[in-house]
């Protein structure tokens, strides 16, 4: 299915987001500006919500008739996200990703979106607010990096090694359970580096620029990951979840590992990430 997206729009509409609501409260936050949800890592701010707030009244402008659905929108109404579903078209927003590092202070966050249409990802935007860029892709389209100047240059992943020893990526490990966690983090002994940024958002840009091997997530919720994952797709990445199925819009669990290549994927999925 093809739509007409007002790409530029919608990114410039996350800039306007962060330029309003997030930015000025970054390292000027309360304590009662940032709360937690359900666990001492997961936190909202007054950021995010009036972020949020702001990308959704003017959503219409951008891409009408779409089904809106946010982070915090899904916090305050579970239901809305079994509507993704069956949508026409939808734009799914994390209005901060990485809040864990937002709300402590530290440059490591972003403002993503994507768009569905027909059950299937074909527009996606990680905007940095601290850089004032874009990581921008449509289906088919590649995947690019948009300046506030007007220049763009167009993404690509790196090749990965043959060697599984010298693959460096970053690995969310933080939803396993406490058992299955010690064995994968075990096996990540094997690769060079896995870290993590705690941000998805900047995870993805780095990956599909080329300074990782591969990405893994345990947990899979909408707002993190379709943006990115059509991103990384555009720059030539395989992208599966852990059975080898192409991940879906409607597809919350089931894991996701990210690499350069098919080769390196199934490396990856054999040696590191098996449980």
């Amino acid at each position: 299915m093809t739509r007409e997206i007002d790409i530029a729009g919608l990114a410039n509409l996350l800039q306007e987001a962060a330029a309003i609501e997030i930015m000025p409260r970054f390292r000027n936050l309360s304590s009662g500006d940032v709360r937690m949800k359900t666990e001492a890592i997961d936190l909202v701010t007054e950021a995010d919500e009036a972020a949020e707030r702001l990308i959704k009244a003017r959503i219409g402008d951008v891409v009408p008739g779409a089904l809106f659905i946010g982070e915090e929108s899904v916090a305050a109404d579970p239901a809305l996200l079994d509507k993704l579903a069956g949508a026409d078209v939808a734009v799914i927003v994390d209005p901060i990703d990485g809040t864990f590092n937002y709300a402590a202070g530290m440059p490591l966050f972003g403002v993503m979106a994507s768009v569905v249409a027909g059950g299937e990802t074909i527009a996606g935007i990680i905007y940095d607010p601290m850089g004032n860029d874009w990581v921008i892709a449509e289906k088919g389209a590649g995947a690019w990096l948009c300046r506030a100047d007007g220049s763009q240059d167009q993404l690509s992943v790196t090749p990965a090694p043959a060697t599984l020893a010298d693959l460096v990526g970053c690995a969310s490990t933080g939803f396993y359970a406490p058992d299955a966690r010690r064995t994968i983090m075990g096996n990540m002994a094997s690769v060079r580096i896995a870290t993590s940024y705690r941000c998805a958002a900047h995870e993805y840009r780095a990956f599909s620029a080329g300074h990782f091997h591969f990405l893994m997530y345990q947990k899979l919720m909408p707002w993190d990951h379709l943006a990115g994952c059509l991103i990384a797709e555009e720059a030539g990445a395989y992208v599966r979840r852990f059975d080898g199925s192409r991940y879906q819009p409607q597809h919350l669990d089931g894991g996701l590992l990210v690499a350069s290549d098919e080769a390196s994927w199934h490396l990856l999925r054999e040696k590191v990430f098996t449980i």
